[in-house]
């Protein structure tokens, strides 16, 4: 059936580029997200059932809340910009992304640089009197909101609710009374105490606190590492939804209590048990229009390919939410690899866009800075569907790429696919040194890399093993001399082995063949994130110009 099921997606897939466009490279322009089908993973089986994850791809930290029949999704997204993403479902197994939350980070002199690991944690989105909130724990800075009325609209700047340093994983509850609170947990790394839970009360219009912050329960004994608070009042009890025993081999509480203030009673209601999922938890619950239904969105931690996100059924057991499968009749369940579909209305099969050919006159949704963005990194370029990356200086005391700001980068999207770069560079002819490739970027990273040298421009495959400890580079294969603007296809092609994801470097003149370049690289994940593929152009002098990377089109496929 599943491979039955490919062939089907294979086939509406190539349906749908022949009539998006004729014009367009490829026969593709832009679509509606909400048309676009991925070449190498789709969750929705088309016979009522879905396959586990429902995205994979590192929306670390999901939470989710449902306004009339619309689910909308957030999730972590650390010092990457544009920061929250707002994802978008009918059925809670086809998402497409729509907009981000956050254009920038404060404070500028920490964000404007790579300020890895840092940011947006575990954020938690709700809608309350006509308005969508998200409210995020920045470890460093403190707790921040931002709210609109239509989610694919500009969110509102960050309101900083309340300084702190530690609290992370922050979650809003309005009450009946009309108080209004803050869940939190706390970041050992900052807070220099973690394994506990906080609340804070704030102002009913959610923009500061009121009173001190105050710890509601101790999980040191019973549940270390107690984290990731979401907040929930349901027939007139306190809930608090969160993980413990850490990310890649934790499971996920439910706490309850007829107190805002507890003292809060608990039960394990999902852990891996017999299944493949490890660490199955941190994640939103959700019921259905009609109140039928109940599911929890959460993440599976896979290493390189970052947190991928999971849909599981919740049934109600004696006031506690048992998510998943309940295999021993307790509350506990096991989380499923395939099940039937929510009960709601069909949608179109689609998955969130990969494939960019970039001929609109913004960014595609699927792509992030390292930092803060700036005006100068980049032209998109519609008139000539191509996007223009100017180089940009590299920073004072530059060791590697993870210094750099103007990544361009996207999620990995499956277990195995194929990214392929259309690129032609156009170094300045005054200096010497500017750079450019395609590169899978994690704590280690390798790439495809032109450089400009005295001997012309040549293309090497390059890795760095512990970037963050600056180290160097290192040349592992050398490909030879190519001409300005002469048209490279970049490519690399990742397979998952055991829980390893491997990384082939290619290159071809044609976009036919194609010549290996260097040995497989074994991907790393980031700081928090999965790894995550994309391009960069720097130079190392400071001047008032330099050269650019043209990229004419960007192709996940198989």
């Amino acid at each position: 059936m599943f491979d039955a099921h490919k062939i089907v997606c294979w086939l509406v897939s190539v349906v749908s580029c022949a009539l998006w466009s004729c014009d367009a490279p490829q026969g593709v322009t832009s679509i509606a997200a909400n048309d676009y089908l991925s070449q190498v993973w789709v969750a929705d089986n088309g016979d009522g059932s879905f396959h586990n994850p429902v995205l994979y791809a590192d929306y670390s930290d999901p939470d989710v809340c449902r306004v009339g029949d619309d689910y909308y999704m957030t999730a972590s997204s650390f010092n990457c910009i544009p920061g929250l993403p707002i994802l978008h479902s009918k059925d809670l197994v086809n998402w497409e992304i729509i907009n981000y939350a956050v254009e920038r980070l404060e404070p500028a002199e920490q964000f404007d640089l790579a300020s890895h690991g840092n940011g947006i944690w575990a954020p938690s989105i709700r809608f309350h009197n006509g308005e969508f909130f998200i409210y995020w724990g920045d470890p460093d800075n403190g707790i921040y909101m931002v709210k609109t009325n239509d989610p694919r609209s500009r969110w509102s700047t960050p309101v900083l609710v309340h300084k702190s340093r530690g609290i992370i994983d922050t979650c809003p509850l309005w009450d009946e009374d009309g108080r209004a609170w803050i869940g939190h947990g706390y970041a050992g790394s900052r807070a220099g105490l973690k394994s506990i839970l906080g609340l804070i009360e704030r102002t009913p219009d959610g923009t500061s606190t009121i009173g001190e912050d105050r710890v509601i329960y101790d999980g040191h004994i019973d549940n270390v590492t107690i984290e990731g608070v979401k907040l929930y009042k349901r027939d007139g009890m306190y809930y608090i939804l969160c993980p413990a025993g850490g990310v890649p081999t934790g499971y996920q509480l439910a706490m309850r209590s007829n107190s805002i203030d507890g003292p809060y009673e608990w039960k394990i209601v999902m852990a891996q048990g017999n299944s493949n999922i490890n660490g199955p938890h941190q994640g939103g619950w959700v019921d259905t229009p009609d109140g039928s239904e109940h599911w929890f969105l959460h993440f599976q931690d896979l290493e390189a390919y970052g947190r991928v996100v999971h849909l599981n059924p919740v049934k109600w057991v004696d006031g506690w939410p048992v998510m998943g499968v309940n295999v021993n009749d307790n509350y506990c369940g096991e989380p499923v690899e395939s099940y039937r579909k929510p009960s709601l209305p069909s949608q179109s099969i689609h998955t969130p866009i990969e494939s960019d050919y970039f001929n609109t006159t913004k960014l595609g949704l699927q792509w992030q800075w390292h930092a803060n963005s700036n005006a100068l990194w980049y032209f998109c370029d519609a008139a000539n569907s191509r996007l223009r990356l100017y180089s940009a200086p590299v920073v004072e005391g530059y060791h590697n790429l993870w210094d750099v700001q103007n990544l361009l980068l996207q999620k990995f999207p499956a277990p195995e696919f194929t990214a392929t770069a259309k690129v032609s560079f156009s170094p300045t002819e005054k200096y010497l040194g500017e750079r450019c490739g395609l590169v899978v970027m994690g704590l280690d990273y390798a790439g495809l890399m032109l450089e400009n040298t005295a001997d012309g421009i040549v293309l090497t495959q390059n890795t760095c093993l512990d970037a963050q400890r600056k180290s160097p580079e290192s040349v592992q294969s050398l490909f030879g001399k190519v001409e300005k603007n002469q048209s490279l296809y970049l490519r690399v092609h990742v397979r998952k082995v055991g829980i390893d994801a491997v990384c082939s470097f290619s290159v071809s003149l044609n976009g036919e063949a194609y010549q290996s370049l260097g040995a497989d690289f074994v991907a790393k994940p980031g700081k928090w994130i999965g790894a995550k593929v994309g391009m960069f152009v720097t130079r190392d002098v400071k001047s008032n110009d330099g050269g650019w990377l043209d990229v004419d089109e960007f192709v996940i496929s198989k």
